[in-house]
């Protein structure tokens, strides 16, 4: 039987209309070069969705792991990290492969209720995701200049001007300016990491997988809901199809190599801004019996008496910044993406970032409000801890699309990488229940609280009822497909 994979290339579900906003894509096939000319060609997908895996919400769960817990979650990142390359090359394979992206496949696959709740989810997860960038932009304003944080809120709607001219100038612009971004906050950190001179014996200590206790995976989980984030899954498998490829086998093989380097790289990047963020935690805070600095604000304050230097606050400022300008352009992307591959509704991209930013400023704004700046550390640990509680519903679809012979033909995964993939999606289920009934028994070791009791029920049982349809509506059609083959009449 021949591959299925060409009989996509006009299928009507192709490309977003979303990135045709980017008024070109980039021509892999006229590039003659060879080696590094070709990589380059590719690079540049990975770094947009790498934003994501060093914005705010990331700064703030790496914080506190390292302030709290010294360097014993490094191994977290680590594994978060490995995950992360993994799924990413998924996303890649399918956008280059199938000429989809995840939010279509789901669309072709599951019936109209569960992809409703889908796409509902997906956007929780945006919309946490943009939460964070909101809070740590207008943190890092305040810091480096003293205005208050619910004006930096407010002046974060201007950034979505900024991606639409970024749009108009062409994704490869668009690439050039997130990249200046990550290595303006790379670079940062490496200064940063010189002033506090850690011990890179403990360090290394770090690395050694240990048994967590409630409050070490509270913190552990976010840490892997911030850096393995849903809507990166979306708007990768969509980013990759930005680039003209020549539909052979030669050719698809030569974009999935290439997109794999590109993913290696620039998520390499983010686990080292991760870990920097970590280390310097530990050997700053938690070294010198800080271990309550539980926000950005005083972790700021605190770094010049403790590094005797003036230049590592003002670092921090200009790198969270930087972190939370470049991540908040991909997550814009990533709405237009999912809204219009579960929905196929196409609505105007400047409209669209407006009201993405207003359902992230709206909740920012609110906290400020009622319980003042003290607590937006801890709504952006939480936005974290839901973007980990996503992941599920994104990974298991991805997993079976990419696994699926009849749609990937002979790209589909070997059964290995199947079997790993299956494992994490296993790892993170198990995580995300375990964290949630610790939860929901702290909930109800009080007493009274009933209301809160029975909507805690409902949303463990609507958590798994939704898990086990996501699981069980591509295996029946895989076994459908199945049977449709057998069943056909030979040909003689």
């Amino acid at each position: 039987m021949k591959s299925h994979t060409t009989n996509h290339s006009n299928h009507k579900h192709q490309v977003h209309k979303s990135l045709s906003d980017v008024h070109q894509s980039i021509d892999t096939t006229s590039s003659r070069g060879r080696g590094w000319r070709k990589v380059m060609a590719f690079i540049g997908p990975a770094y947009l969705v790498s934003v994501g895996y060093m914005d705010p919400g990331n700064w703030a769960t790496d914080l506190q792991g390292g302030a709290q817990f010294g360097y014993k979650l490094i191994w977290i990142l680590l594994l978060s990290n490995l995950i992360a390359l993994l799924l990413q090359n998924m996303c890649a394979r399918l956008g280059v492969v199938r000429q989809q992206d995840l939010a279509q496949a789901n669309r072709q696959t599951y019936p109209k209720g569960v992809n409703l709740c889908l796409y509902v989810l997906a956007e929780l997860a945006i919309a946490a995701c943009d939460l964070a960038e909101v809070l740590g932009m207008a943190i890092g304003i305040n810091l480096l200049t003293g205005l208050p944080i619910l004006w930096g809120v407010l002046i974060t709607v201007l950034d979505t001007f900024l991606l639409f001219y970024l749009q108009r100038l062409g994704m490869r612009k668009m690439e050039q300016f997130i990249i200046g971004l990550i290595a303006i906050t790379g670079l940062s950190f490496l200064i940063e990491l010189l002033l506090a001179k850690p011990d890179m014996a403990e360090v290394v200590t770090g690395f050694i997988p240990t048994a967590l206790n409630q409050a070490e995976l509270y913190i552990a989980i976010g840490i892997i809901g911030a850096t393995v984030m849903p809507h990166n899954l979306y708007l990768h498998s969509a980013l990759v199809q930005t680039r003209k490829i020549k539909r052979t086998e030669k050719g698809i093989k030569l974009a999935l190599k290439f997109n794999a380097i590109d993913s290696t790289i620039a998520l390499n990047l983010a686990f080292f801004v991760n870990a920097a963020i970590l280390i310097l935690a530990a050997s700053v805070f938690y070294t010198s019996g800080n271990t309550s600095v539980a926000n950005l604000e005083d972790a700021h304050r605190m770094l010049e008496p403790l590094l005797g230097s003036r230049l590592a606050p003002t670092l921090f400022a200009i790198a969270l910044i930087a972190a939370g300008q470049s991540s908040t352009i991909t997550g814009t992307l990533a709405g237009q993406i999912v809204m219009e591959g579960y929905l196929n509704l196409h609505m105007n991209p400047m409209l669209r970032r407006l009201i993405t930013r207003m359902i992230a400023i709206v909740p920012a704004v609110s906290v400020i409000l009622i319980y003042g700046e003290s607590e937006l550390d801890k709504l952006l640990i939480f936005s974290q801890v839901i973007l980990s509680l996503q992941l599920a519903f994104a990974i298991i679809p991805l997993i079976y699309f990419v696994s699926d012979t009849y749609q990937m033909g002979k790209f589909a995964i070997k059964k290995r990488t199947q079997i790993l993939g299956w494992l994490i999606a296993a790892l993170l289920i198990y995580l995300n229940l375990r964290m949630v009934y610790g939860e929901i028994a702290v909930l109800f070791s009080g007493a009274g609280q009933l209301g809160w009791k029975i909507i805690a029920i409902a949303g463990c049982l609507g958590y798994i009822a939704l898990l086990i349809a996501t699981l069980w509506y591509p295996m029946r059609e895989r076994k459908n497909k199945r049977l449709a083959i057998t069943r056909q009449p030979p040909t003689y």
